[in-house]
């Protein structure tokens, strides 16, 4: 091998590349001047020089210029563009060489959109800041103890460098991303205020790297689920169609974490249109039936935010959406029933076409199974309330009363369930009916009704619970059982007296009436004995609603009143 002995020659250095760029550009504005052919892209090409050369003026004015890890790619490939500009500023100049119309015409084109896109990034790392610091604030990352100016200037340079870097800096960048927001769920709101999501979203395209365009979708799921702002930014950015895409044909993982970013950006209803618009409930549905446990969850999630819209309601039923979401909802994960029984509630309150299907699709037996396999109170409100829709069928009502196992599992609710379960059970009962032997059986929750009815809320309760009380009062054992428990009975005298504002006088009074309506002397001698009496004649001259007819009977002076109504007509 023949050696020269000569060292092999070193690429120039960053601040060699701005002088010859600079060198390059005082010749060319003044000689581009001169050019008499293609006038009109000369001009646009001479005004894009002048920005470069001033934006190049700007970057070598900033102190720590140097330091910047992007510059060393930038710079380069500035300068080859303004060589290739130089060429063709020669050859348009050269009057014994004059150049092919159409060839030159589509040269200048090109050129000029390469100086378009390189005087973007130019004047993004001008814009940043990034250069008037040191690499040793912008690039260290932020501690608890940073100020918001280095988390502001940390957070510009790395989205400088997911738009401007390498497939290395973009990677890095988006790391460091990940990083900062793992540690700091506080940052996504200043990461939604200071980033670009423009750029980020970008990174979702199917062309990008692959290891890049799943961190991205690690990022964005990230911030989406951290902040309301983030989401914002998000879905106007264009994010939704990529991130379905994604769901299309992504790996797993990627598939997950699309997933949940659909499902948080579909969190604020104003955005749900987008999913039809985007061809997204095929793709969801699809996800709900073969996707992975966590990508089923957040899917089915997806659904059930955008199941508030009606435009999204129908295509949910065109597409068999009824069907997968009444399977979820009986052999999907804990998570996955919530949300599918939510969506089912959603659509069963949203009129009767959606009722006639759930109920073709065996939808109140999958819910009556759920209702009694599940332990989870937020799922069983949700079936209960779809439930309560279907029952708004005289058919399924019909089912729900003659169903022993579902009333005596309502009393069990009224006793023992969540506030609003035990609203939903006791509006349910109210309105089925039920044989008095199943009356009969459930009158150990007449005592939970009660007290039900001081509740002021949530708005209808009192009610609610004063019907399904008067329906179970129909039978004259459970007229005797309630009088026997004393605090419901003085429960019942509080709420008539005139001093007590929490609860509507009608309710209490509709109770005492349908005590009475047997004219037990048992039960009147009860409520006589606790004081029922008194408050009662005061509301009856106060002329509450049905407080005269309650009074009578418990008066017992039903005769008189009738000898006296008589004689004075």
């Amino acid at each position: 091998m023949h050696c020269t002995g000569e060292p092999p020659s070193q690429p120039p250095s960053t601040a060699e590349t701005l002088a010859q760029i600079n060198h390059l550009l005082t010749h060319l504005l003044p000689f581009s001047l001169s050019i008499k052919s293609f006038t009109a892209r000369w001009q646009v090409l001479r005004s894009k020089l002048a920005t470069v050369k001033s934006l190049l003026s700007e970057i070598s004015d900033s102190p720590h210029w140097t330091e910047n890890e992007l510059l060393p790619t930038l710079l380069p490939n500035l300068l080859s563009t303004v060589l290739r500009v130089q060429t063709l500023c020669e050859q348009c100049s050269d009057p014994e060489k004059p150049p092919g119309k159409l060839l030159m015409q589509s040269d200048l084109d090109m050129a000029s959109g390469w100086l378009s896109k390189q005087i973007h990034h130019l004047d993004l790392l001008c814009r940043s800041g990034v250069l008037r610091q040191s690499t040793a604030i912008v690039l260290s990352h932020p501690s608890v103890n940073s100020t918001k100016d280095d988390l502001v200037l940390f957070i510009k340079d790395l989205f400088t460098r997911i738009q401007i870097g390498g497939v290395e800096f973009k990677r890095k960048a988006l790391e460091s991303l990940i990083q900062l927001l793992s540690e700091d769920e506080k940052s996504a709101g200043i990461v939604a205020k200071e980033g670009h999501f423009g750029y980020l979203i970008n990174l979702l395209d199917i062309n990008i790297d692959p290891f890049i365009r799943e961190q991205a979708v690690v990022a964005v799921s990230m911030l989406v689920s951290l902040s309301e702002q983030a989401r914002k930014c998000v879905f106007e950015e264009g994010a939704l169609g990529p991130l379905l895409r994604i769901i299309e044909s992504g790996s797993v993982t990627m598939k997950e974490k699309a997933a949940l970013a659909v499902e948080c950006i579909t969190n604020d209803p104003e955005n749900a249109w987008a999913i039809s618009a985007y061809g997204g409930v095929p793709i969801l549905l699809d996800l709900c039936k073969s996707g992975s446990v966590s990508a089923q969850i957040h899917a089915v999630g997806a659904i059930k935010n955008v199941s508030t819209n009606e435009d999204v309601r129908i295509a949910l039923a065109e597409e068999g959406a009824i069907p997968v979401l009444l399977q979820l909802m009986v052999s999907g994960k804990a998570s996955a029933q919530e949300k599918a029984a939510n969506c089912v509630a959603i659509l069963a309150s949203s009129g009767e076409y959606y009722r006639d299907l759930l109920i073709q699709e065996k939808g109140l037996q999958r819910l009556l199974h759920l209702l009694h396999e599940s332990s989870n109170s937020d799922t069983l409100e949700y079936v209960l309330r779809a439930i309560h829709s279907l029952s708004s069928s005289e058919s399924t009502s019909r089912v729900l009363s003659s169903y022993t196992t579902f009333v005596i599992q309502l009393a069990e609710l009224i006793k023992h369930g969540s506030l609003m379960l035990q609203y939903i059970s006791a509006s349910l009962l109210a309105n089925l009916s039920i044989s008095e032997e199943k009356k009969r059986a459930i009158a150990g929750c007449m005592g939970s009704l009660v007290k039900l009815m001081e509740s002021a809320k949530p708005d209808g309760l009192q009610e609610v619970a004063t019907n399904a009380l008067v329906s179970l009062l129909a039978v004259k054992s459970n007229r005797k059982e309630l009088v026997k428990d004393e605090k419901s009975v003085m429960r019942l005298v509080q709420m008539l007296d005139a001093k007590n504002d929490v609860v509507s006088k009608k309710f209490p009074v509709a109770v005492v009436a349908a005590i009475m309506a047997g004219g037990s002397h048992g039960c009147r001698k009860r409520l006589v004995e606790a004081g029922a009496y008194g408050h009662l004649q005061k509301l009856a001259e106060a002329e509450v609603v049905g407080a005269k007819k309650a009074f009578q009977r418990l008066s017992g002076n039903r005769l008189k009143s009738i000898f006296t109504r008589t004689w004075s007509n």
